[in-house]
């Protein structure tokens, strides 16, 4: 069964790189703005996964994204990158907050035990 994958752009260019991806996977990608979908658009879908996308701001400000959580958690997979990622957080009671110091892009030496998803490395 092909995966039917509806992905909600938040209006960045990351977006396309995460579609090319997942369409090299070989999922039918359908990619609505986070102000063109409706829930009664996105359920005529019948979506088998959901991905929310990155984009500028705050989880309350990303348009549809909260909603299709909210819609779609309990029952499908749900995937989401940077804004995406925050939105679901928040959607599930969690609270996004200003790190006390920023790290982005930094190499860190990492040490685990081999177990779990670890195995191999």
């Amino acid at each position: 069964m092909t995966p039917r994958l509806l992905l909600i752009d938040n209006y960045d260019s990351f977006t396309y790189n995460l579609v090319q991806a997942f369409l090299v996977l070989g999922a039918d990608v359908r990619v609505y703005r986070n102000d063109a979908i409706d829930r009664a658009a996105a359920l005529a879908l019948e979506p088998t996964h959901l991905v929310i996308s990155p984009g500028p701001g705050r989880p309350e400000n990303a348009g549809v994204s909260l909603e299709m959580i909210d819609c779609f958690a309990p029952t499908i997979p749900v995937l989401g990158v940077c804004l995406g990622h925050q939105s679901i957080v928040e959607h599930f009671g969690g609270q996004i907050i200003g790190a006390g110091s920023l790290t982005h892009g930094k190499s860190s030496e990492v040490s685990h035990d081999g177990q779990g998803v670890y195995r191999g490395l």
